[in-house]
């Protein structure tokens, strides 16, 4: 896997700066992917690139429970978000939609904006490849691994239903 950018993000950054409540009238991935930090960082979506990272502070995700939130970042192509800790509805949310949410302190406090990151699940770190460094990244129980390469629980729900 390559090096892709980081787009850090501060504390408690909440739903709504995830995706405006002004485009709930779709869940539609594709129609709410365009917005994704649309008031909050305009340049990300016309700039975000297939496999890129969200990282992050703390509470990542607070307030709704709506699942739009890590569908859309889902359907930016990020690789994943990377975070010091996440709101327990949208850590849950994003393996539910198939986006893989990581836990890691230390990323948190030392990628910087625009530093190329590679993610190594077999060894449970990211790799900071402009500043030389890794930083643990918090165990994932298998299943939720499994919720992720499937693409989410529908998803898993649906092949096991055979629909």
């Amino acid at each position: 896997m390559h090096y892709r950018r980081a787009w850090v993000l501060g504390d408690h950054v909440d739903t709504d700066a995830i995706i405006a409540a002004r485009y709930l009238i779709t869940s539609n991935p594709r129609r709410l992917a365009p917005h994704v930090l649309e008031d909050l960082r305009a340049d990300f979506c016309e700039q975000v690139a297939f496999g890129d990272f969200l990282v992050a502070g703390r509470n990542f995700g607070c307030g709704s429970s709506r699942e739009h939130a890590p569908l859309a970042i889902r359907a930016t192509g990020v690789a994943a978000v990377v975070a010091a800790s996440f709101s327990r509805i949208f850590c849950r949310n994003a393996f539910n939609t198939g986006l893989l949410a990581l836990r890691s302190p230390q990323a948190a406090a030392g990628v910087r904006e625009g530093d190329r990151l590679r993610l190594d699940l077999k060894r449970g770190v990211i790799e900071n490849g402009d500043q030389k460094t890794e930083y643990a990244i918090e165990p994932l129980d298998p299943f939720l691994m499994e919720l992720v390469a499937g693409g989410g629980l529908i998803a898993r729900v649906r092949r096991q239903l055979g629909t």
